[in-house]
């Protein structure tokens, strides 16, 4: 492939993340626009340099100039919008979390793989310099017995719930919730770290019967435990501990970033940063064009692997605290809500 040609479906906060970075990296550009509203799709199209911006799905799925798809909606529409792609025969990005449903996860890896397409999983935490960084220096702390994490953001938008309001990123409706986005990355790190926990239990703080504000999840694996806070409600020190029998790992900033790492042994002590850019989502759309370019289909379809037990382990976990999404009864996503998703987006 000699360049990715992007159409973007969603346009909130993210999609100007990517796409400010998409104008400074080689091999990648904006090539369309979707978007239900007419008039915010020709003002995206027209800040990043895109000559296109469609209100038909089927018409932007048929222009033959978009090589790519990035999905940026809310959760429930991932599943549904990523097919509809896939089978359109268009590569896709679809942003985190990929979709509510393990079995959704495992299906649209099996699409892509079967029409060998690009599915990428737009999580920035394994293509940040410091992952592999992370990744290479666990075997110091020997055998691990705790990890411990917390990422804590306050929303503007749960100003809104106290008002009596429901945004969706709070509205179990559109698969919202502080699990699904911010707690999503410490679970995203643990099973890229770990794999797959062998037990997943969470305890949610839920207001006004709407989904998760906060909440605590605890996954066990063999030999060790892992709790991991997260918080759409209140603030704190974000950070990713890992416990062992010779020592730690201490990531500052958390599991979204991973700013630094220190490692300190019971004979050493470091602190140890590749990451010239404190923008994690440089290093992703840098590293992620340059696999596409490189057609290394191996390496982004291992990548699905992770998605998948990730999805799993956030289903598993929002089902032991009674938090049901539609479409958890095994029927499609089509029957989630679309007016106003653009919000979110």
């Amino acid at each position: 492939m000699d360049e990715i040609r992007l159409g973007t479906v969603g346009s909130g906060t993210i999609v100007h993340s990517i796409l400010d970075n998409v104008k400074i990296t080689e091999g990648i550009r904006l090539a369309a626009v979707y978007s239900r509203d007419e008039e915010r799709g020709k003002m995206l199209a027209a800040e990043y340099g895109a000559e296109k911006a469609y209100t038909d799905m089927d018409a932007f799925l048929a222009d033959s100039d978009i090589n790519f798809v990035y999905i940026a909606t809310p959760n429930l529409l991932h599943y549904e919008q990523t097919k509809k792609a896939l089978q359109a025969g268009k590569n896709v990005i679809c942003e985190k979390p990929f979709c509510t449903r393990g079995e959704q996860a495992r299906e649209l890896a099996g699409l892509a793989k079967e029409k060998h397409l690009f599915l990428v999983d737009a999580v920035p935490t394994v293509f940040l310099p410091n992952f592999e960084i992370l990744k290479k220096e666990l075997p110091k702390v020997g055998r691990v017995k705790l990890v411990m994490a917390n990422y804590s953001q306050y929303s503007s938008r749960y100003d809104s719930v106290l008002k009596g309001e429901v945004p969706n990123v709070f509205n179990p409706a559109y698969g919202g919730g502080c699990l699904m986005d911010i707690n999503f990355y410490n679970v995203y790190l643990n099973v890229a770290l770990f794999g797959k926990p062998e037990e997943t239990v969470y305890y949610p703080n839920i207001y006004g019967g709407l989904a998760d504000t906060s909440g605590v999840l605890v996954m066990r694996y063999d030999g060790f435990v892992s709790q991991s806070a997260g918080a759409k409600d209140t603030w704190g020190v974000n950070y990713f501990q890992i416990e062992g029998e010779q020592g730690y790992i201490y990531v500052t900033g958390g599991s979204n970033g991973i700013a630094e790492v220190r490692v300190v042994t019971k004979t050493s002590e470091e602190c140890l940063n590749a990451q010239d850019s404190p923008d994690r989502w440089f290093y992703e759309v840098q590293n992620l064009t340059k696999l596409v370019l490189a057609e290394d289909y191996e390496a982004v379809y291992k990548g699905l692997d992770v998605m998948a037990d990730v999805i799993d382990t956030l289903e598993r976990a929002r089902k032991t605290a009674g938090i049901i999404f539609p479409g958890d009864s095994g029927d499609a996503d089509k029957n989630g809500p679309v007016a106003g998703w653009e919000e979110t987006g």
